[in-house]
């Protein structure tokens, strides 16, 4: 009966050798064999790495068995669609050696991702011949050289992370002009030279940080649709009030640690930002938001702001206001917002500030802070200053009638 329900419906000639030749084809699609050009891709790519001291990560890889059955390694029939080298468990020891060119030869790559470690040597020339590569994440290690330019002709790129390595040179402007990518992290190496335009309009995260970039911004350099961005401890100069102004889905940013000019444009303080970090600038002028600010942390110290604070800032859980050349009296919402805890931090210490309406025997709440020394007053309540902010409790005389002259 078997016999019979397997032949039943084919002709006579579908018999014997033929049918199990069928039999077998089906099964080796059913059990794909891994391409050849992958899995000598894999061997040299295994070749040129080594756990650390503590990683078992290549435990499993042994080319007498299937290949997609490796730790990382994932197959899509017989082609390797992702690659993700080193145990992903934290604390893990990662890898060490170099990345071999072979890993260009995995033409159905989609995603490659090396864990924290100890891989140097420069970045692969080859990647851009893996053209499907949508996820590309190798950092925390020690890679070093140039971002290669050749990776602009990866079209479908979508997350570039090659952030904590030692890279230097600067950001080609072919990976700018990646038209899909929606996460750029670079921070934490020694790239140098101007910022590149960034055209994908789909970018939401880009990280810049800790770097040695310099040059200006244009009000064009980056899309919309970022929501985090980061530029922090490089040398970049110029206004960036054009550039902001249009950036209205921000939920972070900070382009602390640099030498910006020009103002602050009010309309910032209405973006959805949750943390927004402006210190240590040139920034200048008046700080005038146009409603009550709700970003609960706002770092605008060390600049060269001027006129009186703006009483929209009243609503800041965290304002950092110091070392700038504010004037004028302190407004009354601050001292109200202070008294019933809703303020937990206001620097206020040098600046030109005149006055600030407290009673001298107020109780601060121990869960806030106030600094309001080296002003033109006396400070009305002694509060506990930062180190930083010295000794000196009031502006010498002379300063403070210099700046009102």
């Amino acid at each position: 009966m078997m016999m019979k329900s397997v032949m039943e419906g084919r002709p006579l000639w579908l018999t014997g050798i033929s049918y199990s030749l069928l039999l077998l084809q089906s099964c080796m699609l059913a059990f794909a064999i891994l391409d050849p050009v992958d899995f000598l891709a894999l061997q040299s790519i295994r070749k040129s790495l080594d756990d650390m001291p503590g990683s078992n990560y290549f435990a499993s890889w042994d080319f007498t068995s299937d290949p997609c059955n490796f730790a990382g390694v994932y197959c899509d029939g017989d082609k390797v669609m992702a690659l993700n080298l080193g145990d992903p468990r934290a604390g893990s020891p990662g890898l060490t050696g170099r990345l071999d060119p072979a890993v260009g030869k995995l033409s159905a790559l989609a995603e490659f991702t090396v864990v924290p470690g100890r891989i140097m040597g420069a970045l692969p020339q080859t990647l851009s011949q893996c053209k499907n590569l949508r996820f590309l994440a190798l950092s925390r290690n020690f890679i070093s050289g140039e971002i290669p330019a050749t990776l602009g002709q990866l079209r479908g790129l979508q997350t570039l992370d090659l952030s904590y390595n030692q890279l230097t040179g600067s950001i080609p402007w072919p990976v700018g002009a990646l038209p899909a990518l929606s996460n750029v992290v670079l921070g934490h190496n020694r790239l140098s030279g101007s910022v590149p335009p960034f055209v994908s309009q789909t970018l939401t995260r880009l990280d810049l940080k800790h770097n040695d970039l310099s040059g200006s911004l244009s009000p064009t350099s980056f899309p919309p649709s970022i929501q985090y961005l980061s530029l922090s401890w490089n040398r970049l100069s110029g206004p960036a009030d054009r550039l902001l102004t249009g950036m209205n889905r921000l939920n972070y940013l900070d382009l602390s640690l640099n030498q910006f000019t020009g103002s602050i444009p009010g309309n910032l303080f209405s973006f959805p930002i949750t943390n927004l970090q402006l210190q240590r600038n040139l920034f200048s002028g008046p700080v005038q938001p146009a409603d009550q600010v709700t970003i609960s942390t706002v770092d605008m110290s060390f600049n060269r702001l001027s006129g009186q604070i703006s009483p929209m800032l009243a609503s800041v859980q965290n304002l950092y206001l110091n070392n700038n050349r504010f004037t004028g009296q302190v407004p009354g919402s601050f001292v109200d917002r202070l008294m019933d805890a809703s303020i937990q931090t206001l620097y206020l210490q040098h600046n030109f500030l005149t006055g600030m309406e407290i009673n001298p025997t107020a109780a601060i709440p121990l869960s806030s802070s106030l600094c309001l020394q080296y002003n033109c007053m006396v400070p009305p309540v002694q509060t506990p200053c930062p180190l930083k902010a010295g000794k000196q409790k009031t502006r010498p005389t002379t300063q403070c009638v210099e700046w009102k002259g």
